[in-house]
């Protein structure tokens, strides 16, 4: 019987059961997929095993299955196990996966083979195998509450303390990706003193982001139909070097955060939790959301949908312009006229950014919300 835990869970089930042959290291969230590995290869290895006799690494894209197999099959050198971590297996054909069924019926009990994917298709033989009989570590991307969690413990293990604002800004990096928000850590250590509390606008100049370009920037302009502001920023964001689906992602994730919020009022919830998850005067936030009604709600989930299959798929329109055309969809009713984000991008001044910063976002699959 299949057996699952987070990555977060994993160090206390090894500490309570040891270590398994076979793990399928599996979900969207890169780091945690890295950060899974790793508690296995030192459960299994101790720590500073990375480069020893017993640890090896292959990806599904550039190695046999043979050569995977015949490691897994081989003797640990003055240990009691090895590590065998095969990645990338989501690239794999099903014939090739199903080189795999008789050593997953059968492992070898002095190998821990970690099979890792951001995703498996469950209707191959060989995946259906693979979850009956490893331990699943569930590496999906952390819901809101965990992901303020997690933010605060990075931010107390950099030595950086952070203000709230900052908090809802850095989980804009971490809706990319948790390595984008170790990378802010890192910058905020660098960047504030010690003495003094890390605020959001430390965090926008870090990141590079001119004032009035954020994602929040974004949905007041949509909320007020603003034609022209929302392709301001879009183009601003262009220009920064901001990727068009990335920019999509930013925005299916704020709409997602909103939808809840909406919800969560519906219930008899506080305006203070919209206030600060908008950055907005709590007076202001039902004004707010009633700018975006269900049905808009609704339908803009539908567009996302269609754009980010334009985005991914090669639509023959420029990606630039498949993002225009969502914001003129998602501002409804113009209320004043409208340039095009290409001609915006002339009285754009580029924003200064620290070397070495690269711009944060969201890159996601876009899924309707239900």
């Amino acid at each position: 019987m299949s057996t699952s835990v987070t990555s977060m869970e994993l160090p206390q089930s090894l500490a309570r059961s040891g270590v398994m042959p076979l793990y399928a290291v599996v979900g969207e969230e890169d780091y945690l997929r890295d950060y899974a590995i790793a508690a296995l290869r030192t459960a299994a290895l101790g720590p500073g095993s990375e480069s020893g006799f017993n640890f090896d690494i292959f990806h599904g894209d550039d190695c046999s299955i043979a050569d995977v197999l015949s490691c897994a099959a081989e003797i640990p050198v003055f240990a009691e196990r090895r590590v065998v971590v095969y990645k990338s297996v989501e690239k794999l054909s099903a014939r090739e996966g199903e080189k795999l069924l008789p050593y997953l019926a059968a492992p070898n009990d002095t190998t821990t083979l970690i099979v890792a994917a951001a995703k498996l298709d469950g209707r191959l033989k060989w995946t259906q195998a693979l979850t009956k009989r490893a331990m699943t570590v569930n590496c999906a991307p952390l819901r809101d509450p965990h992901l303020s969690a997690w933010i605060r413990q990075e931010a107390v293990a950099s030595g950086v303390r952070l203000q709230e604002d900052a908090i809802q800004l850095l989980k804009e990096a971490g809706a990319e990706s948790l390595y984008a928000v170790q990378r802010e850590l890192e910058k905020l250590a660098a960047y504030v003193p010690a003495d003094r509390t890390a605020q959001s606008s430390d965090v926008e100049v870090l990141r590079g982001t001119e004032p009035g370009a954020s994602v929040f920037d974004l949905m007041n302009a949509i909320g007020a139909h603003d034609h022209g502001r929302a392709l301001r920023i879009l183009a601003r964001n262009v220009e920064n070097g901001e990727a068009p689906l990335r920019i999509l992602g930013a925005l299916v994730w704020q709409y997602r955060r909103l939808w809840k919020l909406k919800e969560q009022l519906k219930a008899g919830g506080r305006e203070a939790e919209a206030a600060r998850t908008f950055r907005m005067d709590p007076s202001r936030v039902r004004g707010f959301l009633a700018q975006f009604s269900d049905d808009q709600m609704a339908q803009a989930f539908d567009w996302f949908l269609q754009t980010d299959s334009k985005l991914k798929g090669g639509s023959g329109s420029a990606p630039v312009r498949v993002m225009e055309e969502l914001l003129f969809r998602l501002c409804g009713t113009p209320s004043k006229p409208a340039a095009s984000a290409r001609q915006a991008q002339a009285a754009v001044r580029p924003a200064s950014r620290p070397s070495g910063s690269r711009p944060v976002s969201n890159v996601r699959t876009v899924t309707r919300k239900r």
